[in-house]
């Protein structure tokens, strides 16, 4: 099974919502403490050739994802309640098998939904991974994908 990696938006919270969606999405240690992960065992590479379109498609991927991640998220805490919700990585049966069968129905539908919401976007598994591993030491990467995802957010309409 591919691996992928999972990254951290309504129209009239747009403005408010860009920094911290921006930030969510680039912080990938952030990611443990959310959740809803994916995960990959790819190393990128400084050498790591993007093309513009790349980078617009891998960043109108983790402004739809978001939502659903964050829906997913919810409906899995008010399923266990008081419980911490543990780390969930798509691709490690054993991060989401502790959770009732409820919960689980959640994180495996969030998980397959945001792969094909990846493939339908122009991207490989593969190449979703190394953007999401190379945005952790390349700033002009955060840089663009920042401009894109300030871009898309005020122009919907090109999503």
């Amino acid at each position: 099974m591919n691996r992928l990696h999972h990254l951290y938006y309504q129209p009239s919270l747009t403005r408010m919502l860009s920094q911290s969606l921006f930030f969510g999405s680039l912080t990938i240690t952030s990611l443990v403490s959310s959740a809803l992960i994916f995960s990959s065992n790819v190393h990128a590479q400084n050498t790591l050739q993007l093309d513009n379109t790349q980078i617009l498609n891998y960043s109108k991927v983790i402004l739809r994802m978001e939502p659903e991640r964050q829906q997913a998220f919810d409906k899995i805490k008010k399923i266990i309640g008081d419980q911490e919700v543990p780390k969930i990585v798509c691709n490690d049966p054993n991060s989401y098998n502790s959770l009732p069968s409820q919960a689980r129905d959640v994180a495996i539908d969030y998980c397959n939904r945001s792969q094909q919401l990846v493939e339908a976007n122009g991207l490989s598994i593969d190449e979703f991974n190394k953007i999401t591993v190379a945005l952790q030491d390349n700033e002009d990467l955060k840089r663009k994908i920042y401009n894109n995802l300030i871009r898309l957010q005020k122009n919907p309409e090109n999503q």
